[in-house]
């Protein structure tokens, strides 16, 4: 379950910015999360309950924003969304897709006090 190392490395992120910036709680997390990150929301979401007890950001609202898929067509040369890797091309129907981004994660953003 690599969900919670997932979980883990937020909550270093968190720790990082608290002491950066002086916050002590945070009361809303949002995640984006690429389609082809093969990341487990209800997996991350339960890891997330776990990882986070005891740091500024327990108890938080925990956000996770869907970002698409995208990839490069070989067969119309045209950038697509895809919602899975081994999705044919939307437009032409091809097969030789080349995925050029959704497979990303990352914390967009944190409301603190």
């Amino acid at each position: 379950m690599h969900e919670m190392s997932l979980a883990e490395g937020i909550r270093s992120i968190v720790l990082d910015q608290a002491r950066l910036h002086g916050f002590r709680r945070v009361t809303r997390l949002r995640l984006e999360i690429g389609r082809l990150a093969a990341v487990e929301k209800p997996a991350l979401d339960f890891a997330l309950e776990v990882a986070l007890r005891g740091s500024p950001a327990e108890g938080a609202q925990v956000e996770m924003i869907d970002l698409p898929g995208r990839a490069l067509c070989y067969d119309c040369a045209a950038t697509v969304e895809i919602a899975d890797r081994l999705d044919p091309c939307p437009r032409c129907g091809g097969g030789r897709l080349l995925a050029q981004g959704g497979d990303e994660m990352r914390v967009r953003d944190m409301e603190v006090i």
